[in-house]
């Protein structure tokens, strides 16, 4: 209470974002990223320089496969894109093709997957590209249209992105920037390492405005020799397992303050992926000599690989789900698909805690997406989700799970389970754009809800002016968006009591 007296909202709230182990005290490590902001100097990169790859090494050839947007699923396209000039959007259409559909690189270029020495157990997650932004820096400009020269670890990742489009932008303008990664699996001589990219691009150019193309993510998993002097197979794709999967926003002026429209749509392919195992680009005879990579017949040399043994590895949707909290720490929460997390909630007599949303909660725009004011929908992700009363709350009383709104609505038309039918049909009810937080008994019967808007709205007010009638605040040292939801998570299980109890 002293704290927000003297601090304020707003100053309790950055106070909470940058202590991180919650000790009251900013140390030097945590005081940082100010001391950065108000000075200006950012520190020494701690990338390596690119080193230049020994032309006899091994090349990988890897092809880009791309299926560009699916116009009809933008929202946009309900009204026939009434309202919006062609011309915004003439670099999403004319993007049909990857900008290279193959490429042949050094196998030693994807050093920058492998683990730092202090990394080698399985699913220990490491940064390979390191986020830069927090709540204090805010994001990055949105009226730029080439990206700054990638250095270090950025440069692969950089160049095998441009095999889709010529401007990548490695490091997004939102938070959780970077790329992350972890090891899958171990053998004596390789690594199976997964790695999860937040990158975008930018598809305009001037004179037109900024038009900015977020996937939710890029994943994959690359096998290489543990010196990076191999490269057995690589994979990189943008998943296409939900309903929308891309975020665009595109800008109606050449200024920071100029309007922007946003919107979301499905991508249904866009992925790279070796050819087969990297290759020696020079061939040596048992003496030493040169030879020549084609036999007598001109048909090329075969090579034979041994086959690798893997000593410890862990399953793909453990390291992918290990990624997924090293960008999100509110996903140590476990949020299962809508359907399941009914059935969950009844076997262990819990309720529902679900987030109905226009764009997704954990892909790395598009939860922006959805919410009118930017950067509302990652106050939600990045501070009251992954609070650790919050965390503590949610796995003690609840069953977590997000969906969709498109989701929702075709499961509600889907008359083939009655049951499920009604549970989206309930959720639907209560929803209101553009994120609705909903408590709600096994049964789906809804016993709280907050909108989102009213929620930030809220916890933007001093203490005095809420109503205490409507949600009180803590007197605990806690930023206030975070005690007001763990006052509605609270409202909620006083409110199921009656019916639990029958």
């Amino acid at each position: 209470e002293l704290a927000l007296k003297s601090l304020g909202n707003e100053g309790l709230f950055l106070f909470s974002s940058l202590d991180t182990n919650n000790d009251l005290y900013l140390s030097p490590e945590e005081f940082k990223p100010i001391a950065e902001k108000l000075t200006g100097v950012a520190p020494v990169s701690e990338f390596e320089e690119e080193e230049t790859p020994d032309p006899s090494g091994e090349t990988l050839s890897v092809v880009a496969k791309f299926q560009p947007l699916v116009m009809e699923t933008m929202t946009k396209s309900k009204d026939g894109f009434l309202g919006i000039s062609h011309v915004a959007l003439s670099g999403l259409r004319n993007w049909t093709a990857p900008a290279a559909p193959m490429s042949v690189m050094f196998a030693r270029q994807f050093k920058a997957f492998l683990p730092p020495k202090n990394k080698l157990n399985l699913g220990d997650p490491w940064w390979i590209i390191p986020s830069e932004l927090n709540i204090f820096t805010g994001y990055l400009s949105n009226n730029r249209f080439y990206p700054p020269p990638p250095k270090g670890k950025e440069i692969i990742i950089h160049r095998l992105l441009s095999m889709f489009h010529p401007r990548p932008f490695v490091k997004t303008r939102f938070a959780p920037q970077g790329a992350v990664a972890c090891i899958q699996a171990i053998s004596t001589f390789y690594y199976t390492v997964a790695f999860r990219i937040h990158a975008e691009f930018q598809l305009n150019e001037p004179p037109d405005f900024p038009f900015w193309f977020s996937p939710g993510q890029f994943t994959g998993h690359i096998i290489l020799s543990k010196d990076s002097s191999h490269v057995r197979e690589f994979k990189l794709f943008v998943p296409n397992n939900r309903s929308l999967n891309v975020d665009m926003e595109w800008l109606y002026g050449a200024s920071e303050s100029s309007n922007m429209e946003v919107d979301i749509g499905y991508l249904p392919q866009m992925e790279l992926e070796s050819t087969g195992p990297s290759v020696p680009s020079v061939i040596h005879d048992e003496n030493g000599n040169v030879i020549d990579s084609r036999d007598p017949s001109g048909e090329p040399i075969q090579f034979v690989f041994e086959e690798i043994t893997w000593q410890q590895e862990i399953p793909w949707e453990e390291a992918a789900q290990k990624l997924e909290v090293a960008m999100y720490p509110f996903k140590k929460v476990s949020y299962l698909p809508f359907t399941q997390a009914f059935e969950r909630a009844k076997a262990e007599k819990k309720l529902v805690h679900s987030i109905l949303l226009w764009g997704a909660l954990d892909d790395h725009k598009l939860l922006s997406a959805s919410f009118p004011v930017p950067g509302s929908g990652r106050t939600l992700r990045e501070t009251v989700l992954e609070s650790s009363p919050i965390l503590a709350l949610l796995n003690e009383s609840f069953v977590s799970s997000w969906s969709l709104v498109k989701e929702l609505e075709e499961l509600q038309s889907n008359r083939e389970n009655e049951f499920y039918s009604k549970l989206a049909d309930l959720h639907l009810e209560k929803y209101n754009f553009p994120v609705e937080m909903i408590i709600c008994l096994p049964n789906g019967t809804v016993v709280h809800h907050i909108n989102a808007n009213y929620f930030l709205d809220i916890t933007s007010m001093k203490p005095e002016d809420v109503e205490s009638s409507i949600f009180s605040f803590s007197t605990n040292f806690e930023d206030p968006s975070t005690a007001t939801y763990l006052q509605f998570l609270k409202e909620g299980l006083q409110r199921a009591k009656p019916y639990l109890q029958t």
